[in-house]
């Protein structure tokens, strides 16, 4: 079984990143008609030669109203990349039209196609003129588990993906080593699922939910402070620069097609606070959309910093609540040393007490 999830969030511990509010739950599901479901997939089974049985991945998905709503009536959406070495399907689709017309599952790089196949299956199910009247094509985002999951092995099945879909709902989601971030790993410690949220003073309401697995441990950086520096982790071997960030940013905002795509792209400056390069061989790509189907033109400044604030917080979020996990071939990638960052950050004064 995964393991348990008692540690604090950011927000919790002190830290406040940035000046605007935070939603009442600091979570993407601030944002009214956005839903949440995951599927955790861990298993350990025999298998010495290649330690094959070993699962560590699962299923994340984020569904706009609900999955057959969204399908009758899309929602307004945009995909920008900051670093292209990954993937998420129907981004084509969706930057020829504008609109989100599935839920964005993530999962594991290879199992891509076991998590499409599984969004078709429930719509299908939920949606008679599904593949009858038109086709679909689904939004899966990937990042690379390999380190700590078998991936040679497709791990999750069909049931995963559904099982995700039907746990969607507005309670704010799990975070760190939870459904698809059950084996992912950012700055060399556990990392995952992380999300926050942010309200504007007009009742405006923009959430960000991020999948982490990126980073240089000696990059690492908390509120401005270069935590990374003096926290090196134990486990040289997993710290690959390279790895991935799928990152999906809702809003009620009354925004365009080209307005979202701006502002997916201020998920990469949330990041790069924390201290992403955008390595070669990591995959940063961002949706965002909007629950609001009424033409508009917000300010968007305000609705930029919202973006960076939460982004950054998220990143955080992951790192804090995820606990150490081990995996496949006797790995361990430990949970980050939180009384340490902590103790950096009250030297430099960034703690809100």
């Amino acid at each position: 079984m995964p393991p348990p999830l008692p540690r604090r969030r950011a927000r919790d511990l002190g830290i406040r990143i940035g000046w605007l509010e935070a939603g009442p739950e600091n979570a993407i599901t601030d944002v009214a008609g956005v839903l949440v479901g995951q599927a955790t997939v861990w298993r350990d089974e025999p298998d010495p030669p290649h330690g094959r049985g070993c699962a560590r991945t699962g299923v994340t998905a984020v569904v706009p109203y609900g999955l057959a709503d969204v399908y009758r009536a899309p929602v307004p959406a945009a995909v920008d990349v900051l670093n292209g070495a990954g993937e998420l399907t129907g981004s084509i689709e969706l930057t020829e039209w504008g609109l989100l017309e599935t839920p964005i599952v993530l999962t594991s790089t290879m199992q891509v196609g076991r998590a499409y196949d599984g969004v078709v299956a429930a719509l299908c199910d939920a949606e008679p003129s599904c593949g009858t009247d038109r086709v679909v094509i689904p939004v899966v985002g990937e990042c690379d588990d390999s380190w700590l999951n078998d991936a040679r092995r497709v791990q999750i099945a069909e049931s995963d993906v559904r099982a995700a879909l039907a746990d969607a709902s507005s309670l704010p989601p799990a975070e760190g080593a939870v459904g698809a971030g059950t084996g992912m790993i950012c700055c060399g410690w556990k990392g995952g699922i992380g999300n926050a949220s942010r309200r504007l003073p007009d009742g405006t309401t923009v959430g960000v939910l991020l999948l982490t697995n990126w980073g240089e441990a000696q990059r690492l950086t908390v509120d401005g402070v270069p935590v990374g520096r003096a926290l090196l982790p134990p486990e040289p071997d997993a710290l690959h620069p390279a790895g991935s960030c799928i990152g999906i940013v809702a809003t009620d905002a009354a925004c365009a097609p080209h307005d979202l795509r701006r502002l997916a792209r201020r998920v990469g400056l949330g990041l790069a606070r924390c201290g992403s390069t955008a390595h070669h061989g990591s995959g940063e790509i961002f949706c965002a959309f909007s629950t609001s189907r009424e033409a508009g033109q917000p300010d968007m400044n305000p609705v930029f910093a919202a973006v960076v604030e939460a982004a950054e917080e998220a990143v955080l979020n992951s790192l804090f609540v995820a606990s150490t996990v081990s995996g496949r071939a006797g790995r361990v990638v430990e949970g980050l040393r939180v009384e340490r960052v902590l103790d950096l950050l009250g030297a430099a004064g960034r703690l809100d007490t």
